[in-house]
């Protein structure tokens, strides 16, 4: 039997340790997963997923704040795995703790690398409008996301998906293709090769500024930008002078002259805009600050006063 330490934090990474659990051919010995955090509006501490997922099957629990030179480092190194699986943990790990893997310590990265190095590569994907992205099953260094590559699996991404259905393709992709592979990586019968320092493109963290969405953008892209901020943090706009989380669009095939943001047309259930490039598209979910999400034509009935060539969306 084979032993594992594995690291994970979000449902990301649920499927794949789920996975290493039922087959017999691994041991689980501890998961490290984030320090629980504070969720909600009474911010009451929650355990991550792959937090509960241990402890359904009584898996030791490790939660350092900090990895490097704490004692859960210390009893990875004692452990002296077989193997060390990440997916999504959100730490690096030092060379120490690497090397104490007897046979490898790996990672399952939720893009084609050498593209999207980072904390959010399926966001990005979806955001820039990529038609495909996939999984890397790749060693792990210090430097981050820059291992050898082990295998990959390409996934497509359609005009329906966002980051949120992405999550959950990816994460199935990426629990297949390392169950195909870890009995050749046992073996040694592996054929990494490097990545291309050239072709690197880095995918960090979404920022609050990256949350504000560009309505000068044309409408395609826009959607790309909607759906890549979706389940979270959401994009928003300045509509009608209130900051206004956008969740849902629908670009539109008809063109207008009008400038980005303002109001083409609106009718029962539609509130039509000017995007870039003189495209057009309608806002289907929308949630105004201090107001509940709601349908464009719950919206429309509170904002009258928006008429057809009125500035809607502004910068501020």
């Amino acid at each position: 039997m084979t032993s594992v330490i594995f690291m994970g934090t979000p449902q990301f990474a649920v499927p794949i340790l789920e996975k290493l659990i039922q087959d017999p051919a691994y041991d689980v010995q501890a998961v490290l997963t984030q320090p629980d955090r504070p969720q909600g509006r009474k911010h009451i501490l929650k355990p991550s997923p792959v937090k509960e997922l241990a402890l359904k099957h009584d898996i030791e629990v490790l939660q350092p704040a900090k990895l490097s030179g704490s004692d859960e480092m210390a009893r990875v190194i004692d452990l002296h795995p077989d193997l060390m699986i990440t997916a999504a943990y959100g730490q690096f790990l030092p060379t120490k703790m690497l090397n104490a893997a007897k046979i490898a310590a790996i990672n399952v990265h939720g893009s084609l690398l050498p593209k999207y190095r980072g904390g959010a590569p399926i966001q990005y994907a979806v955001m820039n409008g990529d038609s495909e992205t996939g999984v890397t099953i790749m060693y792990m260094v210090k430097k981050m996301d820059a291992g050898d590559i082990i295998a990959q699996r390409k996934v497509p991404i359609t005009k329906q998906d966002d980051s949120g259905t992405m999550f959950e393709k990816l994460s199935l992709v990426g629990r297949d293709l390392l169950m195909d592979v870890l009995p050749d990586l046992i073996s040694g019968n592996v054929h990494p090769v490097a990545q291309n320092e050239d072709q690197v493109v880095f995918s960090p963290n979404i920022t609050s500024e990256q949350e504000r969405v560009d309505y000068t953008m044309p409408a395609d892209r826009i959607d790309d930008m909607v759906r890549g901020l979706r389940p979270m943090p959401i994009g928003n706009m300045i509509i009608d002078g209130l900051r206004t989380k956008i969740y849902d669009i629908t670009p539109l095939k008809e063109s207008t002259s009008l400038e980005p943001g303002k109001v083409v047309r609106i009718e029962k259930h539609a509130l039509v805009l000017a995007g870039g490039d003189g495209t057009t598209y309608t806002i289907n979910k929308l949630k105004p600050a201090g107001k509940q999400l709601m349908d464009i034509t719950a919206y429309l009935n509170g904002h009258q006063d928006l008429q057809p060539g009125v500035q809607a969306i502004t910068n501020e």
